[in-house]
């Protein structure tokens, strides 16, 4: 038998598994860089890819419209890079008052203003005017054309009056466009409702009852209409700069790609690659996961990514074991909270999403649609009454779940082991 020990909220939780069923463990690879952030920062402003340097490309009395998350995305740490950007600008004889920046918060909620420094940070806040994107306000949205898909391409009017646009972010695996960053701080950062919602409906096959198009997943952007789609709406943009960072597993900036937000783009997905994805030659029968402990599993929400990965290690009909503590409850919105426990089947949950699209509502379908391709039993302290119409059985303990999947399954289970599994990213390998 060999032994683990595996984050569960702030503890940890400890099983045995026969060593002859384990045929891998699946990682992210840790980080190596000694640089401090600041240096890490520093680099990549002052070697930006395909691109000029940013000061290199404003001149004297243009205005600059910086583009950052809300304050949902916070562990990017905006606080920390944005001062390095701001000092390109002014170094380039760009007026402070000349900066705009606006929150990029797609159909979310506004900041307050303790958010508003909290993302500028106390060398920025106070000094610069900062704004909310508003989706809704149709008097400060500007129509750029239609894509190849049909999308309205309406934009923030106050971004594109400016000469240029610096989009930031951070690049993480995302369960719609493949890689979030880059691209999404125009589509649907500061698009219109009407666009962001005809770009995320690309995400579904055209019939009821089809669910979620295949290309629509982690790490691919192959035939993936959602990225297609925001690539064309971010072309009629054409943003000036980009800058966004790479976190490490303690949540320390450990790369930055700043310049063409095309190119830069790339680099950084390569770079996500080869940390946070691990190639398998085969696929098990069960995987044990594990969201990585607080707070990455403080409420169902949060630990949707375990999902999203661990179904990519297991076979059709094989098991996942999902090991989420939730202490905070389900978490997310409304929406999210009724897709899951107010419908009964996963065609009124389509039918829901197709009527009104949110991307709560659609990580909550996406949850409801790998309990029903795989067997999903989740270790955790939700009360299973939330799961009453889904397929995924809640239990309390690793010890129940491997008696329940060793009890319908066998006992001889091919078994992956995924410490990491929120941040983690099996890609199958075949040799051809």
């Amino acid at each position: 038998m060999r032994e683990f020990e595996l984050k569960q909220g702030r503890g940890t939780i400890k099983f045995s598994i026969k060593e002859k069923d384990i045929i891998g463990i699946i990682d992210n690879k840790p980080s190596t860089i000694s640089k401090t952030e600041e240096k890490v920062i520093k680099e990549a402003l002052q070697n930006p890819i395909s691109s000029p340097k940013l000061k290199e490309i404003v001149n004297v009395g243009e205005t600059i419209c910086i583009v950052i998350s809300d304050v949902t995305r916070m562990w990017q740490k905006p606080s920390l890079y944005l001062p390095f950007i701001v000092d390109e600008l002014l170094g380039a004889g760009i007026k402070a008052e000349d900066i705009l920046f606006i929150s990029a918060t797609g159909s979310h909620r506004g900041q307050t203003e303790d958010e508003y420094k909290q993302l500028l940070g106390d060398k920025l806040y106070g000094k610069f005017k900062i704004i909310d994107h508003d989706c809704n306000d149709k008097d400060n949205l500007m129509y750029l054309g239609n894509t190849s898909f049909g999308t309205e391409v309406t934009i923030n009017k106050k971004a594109m009056n400016c000469d240029h646009i610096v989009i930031t972010g951070g690049i993480v695996y995302h369960f719609l466009v493949g890689w979030s960053g880059g691209k999404k701080s125009i589509l649907p950062g500061i698009a219109s409702y009407e666009t962001i919602m005809s770009n995320h409906g690309l995400s579904l096959n055209q019939d009821l009852g089809s669910g979620t198009r295949t290309e629509i997943r982690c790490g691919n952007i192959t035939n993936n209409p959602v990225h297609l789609d925001m690539l064309e709406a971010a072309a009629l943009v054409n943003p000036s700069f980009m800058f966004n960072v790479i976190m490490d597993s303690n949540g320390k900036i450990s790369a930055a790609f700043a310049g063409d937000y095309l190119k830069a783009h790339e680099q950084g997905r390569k770079y996500i690659d080869k940390s946070d994805s691990v190639n398998i030659t085969a696929k098990a029968d069960l995987v044990i996961a594990t969201s990585g402990g607080y707070p990455k599993d403080i409420n169902f929400y949060q630990s949707s990514k375990l999902f999203f990965n661990s179904r990519e290690a297991v076979k059709d009909g094989g098991t996942i074991i999902a090991i989420a503590d939730c202490n905070e409850g389900l978490g997310g919105t409304d929406d999210f909270r009724s897709i899951l426990v107010d419908y009964t089947t996963m065609i009124e949950r389509e039918k829901s999403l197709r009527k009104c699209y949110s991307i709560s509502k659609h990580i909550a379908c996406l949850t409801c649609e790998t309990a029903q391709t795989f067997n999903v039993i989740l270790v955790s302290t939700l009360d299973p009454k939330f799961f009453k119409y889904t397929e995924i059985k809640a239990v309390r303990t690793i010890d129940e779940a491997l008696n329940l999947v060793y009890k319908e399954k066998g006992k001889n289970l091919t078994t992956y082991i995924m410490p990491h599994g929120a941040n983690t990213l099996p890609k199958l390998v075949t040799n051809k």
